[in-house]
């Protein structure tokens, strides 16, 4: 066994279960200090964007909702805003509502699932949900009970919670009465007390002081919370853009070490998005059961403890149920389940905010309606080059530790950023050199 103070040191996680997809971290140290972090991305590349092309423009919800069964609405929802933009359509009220309800249902149970099975663990001394359960069976059932309570949203107004079909450019195919909607309020309304104490039962972990500097990037959705719409991106740093200029703002580059693209700003700064970027942008706009929690909490106007972001992530479980119940009671069901689209030879461009953050889409069509390109960009891609750097200096600071306990520290610090690699095999390895 390897102990402190070892001249040479090789740290091996062979299979991380609680960060979604295959990766390894390689990690340096020379003179006592950490000198290259690579976040090592292997898994084989999925061409989406590729096999979108030559598709028809009604296809991509159905096509793009495929990449993640964690998250397919927001998949879902980007695609539909770049196709409607590419086809001049706005959506009418009603629509755009469903629309904002359904996200609420993904936020909900993706929320859940990584604040009590993947991280919650991390801070109370388990190594996973299982050993969690043993001792707290009650926390992990609420936790489980409001997945199923987000489930249920998805379900009801998208015909299924994984990979919805009721999905499609201009709307729904069908749209819900006021009573399939009446059903989700009871269920809501105990799902807003359990969101009220998963933010007290969280705020209560230890977290390490450690601040990231990095920009802090999210969309900006007039008067709201972002979540399934925004004209524009901003960022701490004051960048202010339009969706359609994303990938004149957002550089995507290759690196040896990762089978996903590196993104950095255009002038190189690395940026972040996801829980953290939002509501430091966009605190202003929480709910008031939402606000109170984030005040009760602790949280300040900003936050920048990437430990501390399931605290946010958990006011955000707050304001999706607070936000989908404000939805059901002003519901009444659109004229028609979708607007009607004609394809023309056009460009178009789409943002939402998935759980972990800004998702950007852009679809070239042709005059008849066929997929000429696809460009998409999640998140987690977005956050590579900022994780790395944080990784490195979370590890710098604490390299004097036993190997046990920086392997759980390096652990902990990559579930902050809930990395969705995939929805397939998790493992990651970590491996520290000294010279």
């Amino acid at each position: 066994m390897t102990h402190r103070g070892s001249p040479d040191r090789t740290l091996h996680v062979r299979s991380l279960a609680r960060v979604e997809g295959e990766g390894a971290m390689h990690v340096e140290v020379r003179d006592g200090h950490v000198t290259d972090v690579q976040l090592q991305i292997y898994e084989p590349p999925r061409f989406f964007e590729a096999f979108l092309r030559g598709r028809a423009f009604s296809e991509p919800p159905d096509i793009t909702a495929r990449i993640c069964g964690i998250c397919p609405v927001a998949y879902q929802m980007s695609a539909c805003a770049a196709i409607e933009d590419a086809c001049g359509v706005t959506v009418d009220e009603g629509i755009a509502a469903l629309r904002r309800l359904l996200y609420c249902g993904e936020w909900i149970e993706s929320h859940a699932l990584h604040v009590y099975l993947l991280h919650a663990p991390d801070f109370l001394g388990f190594d996973g949900a299982v050993g969690l359960a043993r001792e707290h069976r009650e926390v992990v059932e609420r936790g489980l009970q409001l997945k199923k309570v987000g489930n249920r949203i998805m379900e009801t107004v998208g015909g299924r919670a994984v990979h919805p079909v009721n999905v499609k450019v201009g709307g729904f195919y069908r749209t819900p009465s006021r009573q399939d909607l009446a059903r989700l309020a009871e269920p809501l309304r105990w799902a807003l007390d359990a969101a009220m104490a998963t933010v007290a039962w969280v705020a209560g972990f230890d977290f390490p002081d450690f601040e990231l500097d990095h920009e802090l990037v999210a969309l900006d959705q007039p008067g709201l919370y972002p979540i399934d719409a925004g004209a524009r991106v901003v960022s701490t740093g004051g960048l202010d853009f339009g969706v359609a200029d994303f990938e004149q703002q957002v550089i995507e580059e290759q690196v040896a070490h990762s089978n996903a693209l590196h993104a950095r700003l255009r002038d190189g700064r690395r940026y972040l998005v996801g829980p953290l970027a939002r509501y430091s942008l966009n605190s202003r706009h929480l709910s008031p059961a939402a606000a109170q929690a984030a005040a009760a909490a602790g949280l300040g106007p900003v936050c920048r403890n990437p430990f501390r972001s399931i605290v946010v992530r958990s006011v955000e479980i707050v304001y999706a149920c607070e936000e989908a119940l404000r939805i059901i009671d002003g519901y009444e069901p659109p004229a028609r389940p979708a607007a009607d689209l004609t394809p023309r030879a056009a460009t178009g461009y789409g943002c939402t905010e998935a759980p972990r953050g800004l998702l950007y889409h852009r679809y070239d069509l042709s005059a008849d309606g066929l997929i000429l390109a696809a460009r998409i960009v999640p998140p987690t891609s977005q956050n590579q080059a900022a994780i790395e750097d944080d990784l490195r200096r979370f590890a710098d600071d604490r390299f004097d530790l036993p190997t046990a306990e920086l392997t759980a520290a390096c652990e902990q610090a990559i579930r902050n950023y809930d990395p969705c690699i995939s929805c397939a095999t998790h493992f990651l390895d970590l491996h520290v050199r000294h010279s």
